[in-house]
């Protein structure tokens, strides 16, 4: 796994901007070689990452028909539940550009006739389809895999003390009991988070500034977050609140 590097940006708003021409930049830069395959987060900070990428002409330089795009979780609710990821993320961009709908591969919903064991099992099927024989394993090589980080750290919905976080085989599992409603979701696991080429974790304001501290620095069974790391690359992109009590020599480079 790739030791992290840290980026950090005045505040919220740059930074979201900051992610979303970062973000443009490495698809094109992808797409220039492979199709490119991406895992979208939620929360404030990755839908606002979203929105920006929408607001700006540059997103015409992604080939959005040959985009693959993922989550890292999802709450288990109804089929367009405004506090589903997949929802939000349309809203924000997905309608907006001209993506294959195809390649727009949501975590099955509350409403599909599964069980979130059934659901999780669905996702790492769609997962395992996916994946090329180069990628060696159940789930392709992502391309870049955005996170969130919660202020108890957690990533995607792995939480600190869940079963989830012990989990070395399955790359998709159901979670149950989520301290954050609701308490039924579908997330990713640590060994398909660290089956990506790029992972980058983005989060912002003073809440976050321990979860982030406690990520560069402890386990991951106490701080998922720790987990959340790249088979060539891992990004902490955060703004000047969240990076208030980082360590000294970890990497962590001003932005303007």
């Amino acid at each position: 796994m790739s030791v992290p590097s840290v980026l950090v940006h005045k505040d919220a708003t740059v930074l979201a901007e900051a992610v979303a021409a970062r973000l443009i930049t490495r698809l094109v830069d992808v797409q220039a070689a492979r199709p490119a395959h991406v895992v979208l987060t939620g929360g404030t900070l990755g839908i606002a990452t979203l929105a920006a990428i929408a607001a700006t002409p540059a997103r015409d330089a992604i080939e959005w028909p040959a985009l693959d795009l993922w989550w890292g979780d999802e709450r288990f609710l109804p089929s367009g539940d405004p506090d589903r990821n997949a929802t939000q993320a349309r809203e924000a961009l997905l309608d907006h550009v001209d993506v294959d709908p195809a390649r727009i591969h949501e975590m099955p919903p509350a409403d599909a006739g599964l069980t979130a064991e059934e659901a999780a099992d669905a996702y790492a099927a769609e997962l395992s389809k996916a994946a090329r024989p180069e990628d060696h394993g159940p789930v392709p090589f992502f391309d870049i895999l955005l996170l969130g980080l919660g202020p108890d750290c957690h990533v995607a919905s792995l939480f600190p003390g869940q079963p989830a976080l012990y989990e070395e085989e399955r790359p998709v599992v159901a979670v149950h009991g989520s301290p954050k409603p609701p308490p039924i979701r579908v997330s990713l696991t640590f060994p398909a988070i660290q089956a990506a080429r790029e992972v980058w974790v983005v989060a912002a304001g003073a809440e976050k500034a321990r979860a982030v501290h406690l990520a560069l620095t402890g386990g991951r069974l106490q701080a998922p977050g720790a987990g959340a790391r790249g088979r060539q690359r891992t990004l902490f992109l955060l703004d000047r609140a969240a990076a208030a009590q980082i360590p000294p020599g970890l990497g962590r480079i001003a932005s303007p």
